[in-house]
């Protein structure tokens, strides 16, 4: 039996315990909050979308960073394998829209609190603790140090995850570990977060839900889309947000400027909308376009869409000329916003940037230089799309790790 410490009691950190602990080894969990799987309880706007219901391609297709290094755990340990365990624990799970996976109660805590319960059932320990040094001698991990104590182990795991919800505990000692060890660290940004922009009528639209839009965002000067997604998104007082927004987020580089455009009407090619306007015109020839446009639109929006097309909102409809339709429809299928930048990474669901995966090792997640020290979950420079991906990954490099013992 091998005693192992655990920094960091979050989601990566907790199923490495149970399973470690699974093959009849002493776990001990170091956690600086008073609280668990803090993070876990508030994700999936505190649903928990655990992972998703799909092959190890296309998991890998949707980690934006490092996804090489991802394939030996994801096949070691992959969508189905995760939702195995959690049904075995006793959690009824549901997939909803984009193969999202969540548990059928619709709360996160049940996620929480069945990793914890098969913990604690397996004897492992918990430490609310502030771990403030990895111990280190002659090249290899020999414990962790607190403010009065030292707990020496055979192995240490870092999982101690990134620094976007600070609040939560995400505090980014992790990098602060690796940094004084001398384990690179690539600078962290962060990902999965909501964009202000630069128009100022995004305050009047706040609230604003779209549904079955395409958002389409592109580097400045470029014709090309980064990113290309149908889906939801909303306005807020500072910007945009939204499922949408918040995986575009991901494809932004320090560093450049970027642009969104917005198909408000998917369904529709532009003959087919232009068709669409032609007929409704025909039917309220006297009416004002504002309140024309109500049946195609929001009626937030409309005079939002009018005034990019320049077209003056009280017009008659019998005047409105070719050229000023053909504007219209030039808008409603790529609406214009000008990315001023990201929201700061306490808003960010995850951290882009981390431990550098090149001084890892992808199947053991063990250190390169230093043996016996481990490193998983998002506290490594591995991140992908909003979707379950993320949990996933915590989970996979979390049983990776448990392979070594």
């Amino acid at each position: 039996m091998r005693k192992i410490i655990i920094v960091g009691g979050g989601a990566s950190g907790l199923m490495a315990a149970v399973r470690c602990a699974e093959r009849n080894n002493e776990v001990i969990v170091f956690e600086h909050e008073k609280i668990l799987c803090k993070k876990l309880m508030i994700t999936g706007k505190g649903r928990c979308n655990l992972t998703n219901a799909s092959d190890v391609d296309n998991i890998l297709n949707n980690i934006a960073r490092n996804s090489r290094f991802m394939y030996s755990s994801l096949n070691a340990f992959n969508a189905y394998d995760t939702m195995d365990f959690f049904e075995s624990l006793g959690l009824r799970l549901k997939t909803e829209r984009g193969r999202r996976v969540f548990p059928q109660s619709d709360k996160a805590s049940d996620v929480a609190d069945a990793l914890i319960r098969r913990a604690k059932a397996l004897g492992v320990r918990f430490v609310f603790d502030n771990v403030k040094e990895i111990l280190v001698s002659s090249g290899k991990a020999l414990g962790v140090k607190t403010n009065d104590k030292e707990y020496l182990a055979d192995a240490v795991i870092v999982a101690t995850g990134g620094r976007s919800y600070p609040k939560t505990g995400s505090t980014g000692d992790g990098y602060r570990f690796a940094e004084k060890l001398g384990i690179s660290v690539v600078p962290i940004t962060p990902s999965l977060v909501p964009v202000e922009i630069k128009e100022r009528f995004a305050s009047e639209l706040m609230g604003l839900s779209l549904r079955n839009v395409t958002l389409k965002l592109f580097e400045n000067d470029v014709k090309k889309p980064v990113f290309e997604e149908l889906g939801e998104m909303l306005f807020t007082h500072f910007g945009v947000s939204g499922p949408l927004v918040l995986s575009s987020s991901a494809h932004m580089a320090e560093g450049k400027s970027y642009r969104y455009e917005i198909d408000l009407k998917p369904g529709l090619c532009e003959g087919k909308l232009d068709t669409r306007l032609l007929r409704d015109f025909s039917m309220n020839t006297n009416r004002i376009i504002a309140n024309t446009l109500t049946k195609l639109l929001p009626s937030s929006l409309v005079p939002v869409v009018l005034d990019i097309s320049q077209i003056d909102g009280n017009s008659r409809i019998n005047l409105i000329t070719r050229e000023q339709r053909k504007a219209l429809v030039k808008t409603v299928k790529a609406f214009p916003l000008t990315v001023y930048r990201k929201r700061p990474i306490d808003e960010a669901i995850i951290t882009r940037g981390g431990v550098d995966t090149k001084e890892i090792n992808p199947k053991t997640m063990g250190c390169k230089k230093i043996s016996c020290l481990y490193f998983i979950g998002e506290v490594l420079d591995v991140d992908a799309y909003t979707g379950g991906f993320n949990l996933q990954i915590a989970f996979s490099t979390a049983n990776a790790v448990s392979l070594n013992f």
